[in-house]
């Protein structure tokens, strides 16, 4: 597995890897809209696909390019015409400016966490640290949306209800939910022709008569009344839990089928790509095809500090096409109604293009200021473009956003209220989202 750092060094990788031996151990009339939409049967069985650019995706050079902007601005690439009239994408975004029609471009999201564990944390929590944050810090002061999906979905077919590949997001843990709401963790390349999901393949003899009577054993054992305080929940209870998913796993049929990605035809695996990133795509569908509710693909390497044009090429050589298909795959399947694809990073990158000493050619810098967000789908209206920065991209202007109003718009999607209280391990609320109001847009 190939490990990406962003300029803070720190490396993209697991906070906590779940395989089994870790499981073992608006308006007032739009707000009356969107709670009705969070409790219909429709947005209760959709699920989200975060596409997660990890170091800061630019703008200018995805969503939002400035092609009368000055050079030092406007960078090398051109901006092309999308299938929505008068709306542009960068050159690099072919694939997905083919099929804007279908899709949601959100250029107004801003924010004031200009480091990237801060402002990961806010995109991936919606909600801002109240601490001063280290540059590098792995913050994790609350649940993400994976985990509060987990807490509000459950598990699906026996399987897990939020996955992770190839690594958790640095903010995309559990926080005081607990570890049974951390996400499931996919490392292994399911590009690889070995490809299986370690510590998922049923044991030898595990179903044999000895065994089955072994675990009705202790289901009755476990119906014995427990210690258990709300400061504190007896640890052997949690190990039941984290044992229980575990089997629950290992044994369903439906949980094996998903994640059995050579099921696939080999021209719908061509279609996305013979790549890891890919043919994670392919395997995220697979799993909300399973009605797996939260599922997040981990994309390094987007903090380009340097050499951004040859780097963001060969990168977009595999991103827009992926994406793309991710998108048409969906829909030609009749699941992208309740499917919601997010596709963002912790903030967007500096307005003019900066050499500074060490480095090997230009690059943008981190700019929080100005984020683009690409949504698709969840019953999301489509060719849309929402919101607008300054004619040189420093700043959202028009129908400014913060995280805040847009976890709010997915957690509704996936039919739970923003607005909910949660507790933390001391009894202390804590607010799902402190502004509950959804991007009006979007829904």
């Amino acid at each position: 597995m190939a490990i990406h750092r962003n300029c803070e060094g720190i490396k993209r990788r697991d906070c906590l890897k779940l395989g089994l031996g870790a499981l073992l151990g608006g308006g007032f009339v739009d707000n009356l809209r969107v709670r009705a939409m969070a409790g219909n049967e429709s947005a209760r069985k959709t699920s989200c696909i975060l596409i997660w650019l990890d170091g800061g995706p630019s703008h200018f050079e995805t969503f939002d390019p400035k092609p009368d902007a000055p050079a030092e601005i406007r960078g090398e690439y051109k901006a092309i015409s999308t299938k929505v009239p008068g709306t542009f994408f960068s050159e690099n975004m072919t694939r997905l400016a083919a099929i804007s029609d279908k899709l949601t471009i959100v250029r107004s999201v801003r924010h004031n966490q200009n480091n990237h564990g801060a402002g990961n944390h806010y995109m991936m929590t919606g909600a801002p640290t109240r601490i001063p944050v280290s540059c590098g810090a792995n913050v994790s002061f609350h649940p993400s949306m994976g985990a509060v999906t987990s807490l509000e979905r459950g598990s699906p077919n026996g399987l897990p209800p939020y996955f992770s590949m190839p690594s958790m997001v640095k903010s995309g843990g559990p926080n005081f939910l607990g570890a049974r709401h951390a996400p499931f963790v996919v490392s292994d390349d399911p590009n690889e022709e070995s490809f299986r999901v370690r510590d998922v393949t049923i044991p030898s003899g595990l179903e044999d008569a000895r065994s089955l009577s072994r675990r009705k054993l202790r289901q009755q054992l476990d119906n014995l009344l427990r210690f258990q305080d709300r400061a504190s929940a007896d640890p052997v209870v949690g190990s039941d839990e984290n044992f229980e998913q575990a089997v629950s796993l290992i044994t369903s049929p439906a949980a094996q089928k998903a994640l059995e990605i050579h099921r696939e035809s080999e021209s719908v695996r061509d279609a996305f790509g013979r790549t890891a990133f890919g043919q994670r795509a392919l395997l995220a569908r697979r799993l909300v095809e399973a009605d797996v509710p939260f599922v997040t693909l981990n994309s390094g390497g987007w903090d380009d500090h340097s050499d951004i044009f040859p780097k963001f090429k060969k990168r977009a050589g595999t991103f827009d096409p992926v994406v793309a298909t991710l998108i048409e795959d969906l829909e030609q399947r009749g699941l992208l109604e309740t499917t919601l694809v997010v596709v963002m990073g912790e903030f967007g990158r500096t307005p003019k293009i900066t050499t500074l000493s060490g480095r090997s050619s230009p690059g943008r810098d981190h700019w929080s200021k100005a984020i683009s967000v690409l949504v698709a789908g969840g019953g999301t209206p489509p060719g849309q473009i929402i919101g607008a920065t300054d004619r040189t991209g420093y700043t959202a202007v028009e129908n400014i956003y913060a995280p805040e109003n847009l976890v709010s718009s997915i957690y509704l999607k996936l039919g739970i209220q923003p607005s909910k209280i949660l507790y933390n391990r001391i009894g202390r609320p804590i607010h799902l989202v402190s502004d509950s109001r959804p991007i009006a847009e979007l829904m």
